[in-house]
């Protein structure tokens, strides 16, 4: 007997041959084929927060399952809260949204000084190219030389408003550690601070480490600026330099420290929205570290100057959780430092 095209034996046959088919199928790659990941930066061009997520978004892209494209989007306006408001409340929840969100914004809702739609803790972060070490530098002409004589002499600091870091880590100074500095705001940006110090017009600066060594490197050489004092991780190459948190001995007094200085840990944070199905979160934070490890992507890194030491979106969330912990009793002095 001669048996039909779809006799059991056929179908069988068919069904083993499809197997390996089956089995090597990816959903998360089926899902990204074909897509577009964007990568919303609430800043306008230029600065550190543009910079990294720019990089980011030429290199991850080819480590996410079924290779997307990448398209950077700069959303400023409000300090960076319109971007991460739209974030979370208007993009597609689905992993194809990313943004880099302000490294301030969770201390600023731990003590409810942010007056923002949405909350940092249900974002899905994935990671941060680095964390940071913030430093105050003095102009050497100005005659300071150590942390002490920021206690017994007024020093002009230069900043941009109240909120940002120029600002917030001197104001954090005067209150907990006695320092006399005088901040003068108003400057439109970190160059427009520089331009002041040169002038005379301001002495102290609030600026991060890495940004000194790439873009005053001439400055640090022929010595006109002297670095008083850091915060956040330690610098190797700072080692004789006190660290803000180290000198801030009073219990309550660190714990307002900590909140003030604890951008530097988050870095420039890159997260997704709430909602996303967590194997595809899981493939976008797998994308992130395996780019920090990419040498195409180390060497532009390399060539912007920018140091990579990941953090990864697992330490992100623990850390911007166990952040919002702040006892009562403070929360009334923390937010007047941090508004």
């Amino acid at each position: 007997m001669v048996r039909g095209p779809h006799t059991p034996a056929v179908c069988l046959l068919a069904a083993i041959l499809l197997l390996p088919a089956a089995a090597g199928a990816d959903p998360i790659a089926d899902f990204y084929k074909g897509k577009t990941v964007n990568f919303a930066i609430g800043t306008g061009s230029g600065g550190e927060y543009d910079l990294q997520t720019r990089l980011l978004a030429r290199h991850m892209v080819r480590h996410i399952p079924g290779t997307p494209s990448g398209v950077p989007q700069n959303m400023p306006g409000a300090g960076g809260a319109k971007m991460a408001a739209w974030l979370y409340t208007v993009a597609a929840k689905d992993g194809t949204q990313i943004g880099v969100i302000q490294n301030n914004f969770p201390a600023s809702q731990a003590v409810g000084a942010l007056d923002a739609q949405f909350d940092v803790t249900k974002f899905n972060w994935i990671g941060a190219v680095n964390s940071l070490n913030q430093t105050i530098a003095g102009w050497a002409a100005s005659g300071v030389r150590t942390f002490d004589d920021l206690k017994t002499k007024e020093y002009v600091v230069g900043a941009s408003g109240r909120g940002a870091i120029t600002y917030t880590l001197p104001a954090a100074m005067n209150a907990l550690l006695g320092t006399k500095m005088k901040i003068v705001t108003g400057y439109q940006g970190g160059n427009e601070i520089n331009l002041a110090m040169e002038r005379g017009e301001a002495h102290i600066r609030s600026n991060a480490w890495g940004s000194w060594k790439s873009t005053r490197a001439d400055w640090l050489a022929e010595k006109k600026i002297v670095i008083l004092a850091q915060s956040g991780p330690r610098a190797a190459d700072l080692p004789n330099v006190p660290s803000l948190e180290e000198l801030t001995t009073n219990p309550d007094d660190r714990k307002l420290m900590d909140l003030v200085v604890s951008g530097n840990y988050i870095g420039r944070p890159q997260t997704t929205t709430p909602g996303v199905p967590p194997e595809r979160l899981k493939a976008l934070r797998d994308a992130f570290q395996a780019t920090m490890k990419d040498a195409q992507f180390l060497a532009e890194a390399d060539k912007l100057k920018l140091e990579v030491e990941p953090v990864s979106g697992e330490d992100l969330t623990a850390y911007i959780v166990k952040l919002q912990d702040v006892p009562e009793r403070l929360r009334p002095k923390a937010k007047e430092m941090l508004e």
